[in-house]
């Protein structure tokens, strides 16, 4: 369906690398040029991805230096940049000069849940899109998704266009029950459609794994952490493509070693990953995957995703580090999890639909003290 996309691994553009605050030009210049060279092509971005600088960073070291035909690029209409319809066309047409194309190969109604899709329906965010595909301003239209699977199966039904869809999908969230990742695969593959993968790692919790989960996948004598759960997403029929935000070489470098001959999940690797979701779900951590949409709200400024970061490490390891980094760190020019006024914008955005001012009350009695 989608010939122009190679392999089953895209670079996710949420996190890019770093230098002194700002976007190392020269570092993502040259992990783009690696993963073209390695037979990749697909790179995903929004407009609000790294303070709005994502998407000029690709056409500073992606869309400037390679042919329109050498890569396949994604960007999104998220919800918090148009409050009505006459204002899609105008961001979009923003977007593509950020980028410095004169196409999108996939455009996705961004973040899509109960809520945020009535917006869409009631502002024709979705007929605009389709219209903007007959122009050929966009090759393929579809959504990403951080709901239930009742309001997946409502919008696949209701707009049957939508070609693609784009879940968080990781062995941890696979039968959560406030994410529904496998309902959610399984209502796609219902209505016949591929499946993009976002989240693989759950925003590198499934990275940096608890002592006990790390000896079992290290007694397999294999791959890291991050293999193991990029695979493991990958490993399923209809899944079209695994999204990875990568900030380094190294990064880059070790996904392409994987993902470049690609290898289903086998059996004895299946069940060290149920085990290693036993470990998780006996540890009540937070499960924010640190995407950073609620700080974009936040009057007060907190740096939640980081705040509860803090909070899931005191829980696993229990260390005199966590409370450092909380208020030298975290807190130290900006606000504390104490100075949240209860606003609840930072919840209405949410994509993992989390109870944040509860939360931050908690994190509040364990550091705030």
């Amino acid at each position: 369906m989608f010939d122009k996309v190679k392999k089953n691994f895209g670079f996710g553009c949420m996190r890019l690398p770093m230098k002194n605050g700002e976007i190392d030009y020269n570092e993502f210049t040259k992990m783009v040029d690696v993963f073209i060279e390695n037979g990749f092509n697909y790179f995903d971005t929004a407009h609000g991805y790294v303070d709005g600088k994502s998407e000029s960073a690709l056409r500073k070291c992606l869309t400037s230096r390679y042919q329109r035909g050498d890569y396949v690029l994604t960007d999104k209409l998220s919800m918090h940049h148009f409050t009505r319809q006459e204002e899609i066309r105008p961001l979009f047409e923003s977007q593509l000069e950020a980028c410095g194309v004169d196409y999108f190969d996939f455009y996705l109604m961004h973040a899509q849940d109960k809520n945020i899709y009535a917006k869409y329906k009631k502002l024709h965010a979705y007929e605009t899109a389709l219209e903007l595909k007959k122009e050929r301003k966009i090759k393929h239209v579809g959504i990403s998704f951080h709901d239930k699977a009742e309001v997946l199966n409502q919008i696949l039904t209701e707009y049957p266009q939508i070609e693609v869809v784009q879940i968080q999908f990781n062995y941890v969230d696979y039968e959560d029950a406030s994410v529904e990742s496998r309902k959610c695969y399984e209502v796609c593959c219902k209505h016949g459609k591929p499946v993009i993968v976002m989240e693989p790692v759950k925003g590198g919790s499934l990275v940096h794994l608890p002592q006990k989960a790390q000896q079992i996948l290290d007694d397999l004598h294999g791959g890291s952490p991050a293999s193991y759960a990029i695979r493991f997403a990958a490993s399923f029929e209809g899944i079209m493509m695994v999204l990875s935000g990568m900030g380094n070489m190294d990064m880059i470098t070790e996904n392409i070693g994987f993902m470049k001959n690609f290898v289903p999940l086998n059996d004895k690797e299946k069940e060290a990953i149920e085990k290693v979701c036993e470990i998780f779900g006996s540890q009540n951590l937070i499960p924010c995957t640190a995407c950073r949409y609620c700080m974009e709200q936040c009057p007060q400024k907190i740096a939640i995703p980081d705040l509860f970061a803090c909070m899931n490490a005191k829980k696993q390891f229990q260390n005199w580090n966590t409370d450092y980094y909380y208020s030298n760190i975290h807190t130290k020019d900006g606000s504390r999890a104490s100075d949240c006024i209860k606003c609840g914008k930072c919840e209405q955005i949410c994509p993992q639909h989390l109870s944040i001012r509860e939360l931050l009350e908690d994190v509040a009695k364990e550091f705030d003290k």
